[in-house]
């Protein structure tokens, strides 16, 4: 790819990497990042699989974000990986998803480095947000202190 093009898409996706991370999301970008946070992490992590389809951007990130701020219960860590711009962390993450398909977006509640509570595009996409931060919210209630 040509490097005006990878600039390009840098900036695209600048405001949709920092919806995520004003709202308390760690930014995992490199293989490195997401095998040091899954070697340490202790507690329950919230990843999302962040994406520039129009589902990611009307549904699943406002629902993270929502869900995250308006729940007694949440996870102990809130991580995020960009799909089809940081392609080595998303695909390493993704090794921790064991059972479930590669999904954009997508979002994963994990104790540990196992997967409790997933929840792929197909019910992110054409559903409607109150749902889905109620899908999320069931999981952190079921899997978080």
């Amino acid at each position: 790819m040509s490097m005006a093009y990878e600039e390009y898409m840098k900036q695209l996706v600048k405001p949709m990497r920092q919806e995520l991370i004003q709202a308390g999301f760690q930014e995992l970008t490199t293989e490195d990042e997401v095998v040091g946070h899954m070697k340490e992490v202790e507690g329950t992590t919230l990843v999302v699989v962040n994406s520039v389809c129009g589902c990611a951007a009307g549904l699943a990130r406002p629902a993270a974000t929502q869900a995250v701020l308006n729940s007694e219960k949440t996870p102990d860590h809130l991580v995020t990986v960009f799909a089809g711009q940081d392609r080595e962390a998303t695909a390493k993450m993704r090794e921790y998803f064991d059972g479930f398909e590669p999904s954009s977006p997508s979002m994963a509640l994990l104790k540990g480095n196992e997967v409790v509570h997933f929840i792929p595009r197909e019910q992110i996409e054409g559903q409607n947000i109150e749902d889905i931060i109620g899908n999320l919210q069931a999981g952190f209630e079921k899997n978080c202190n």
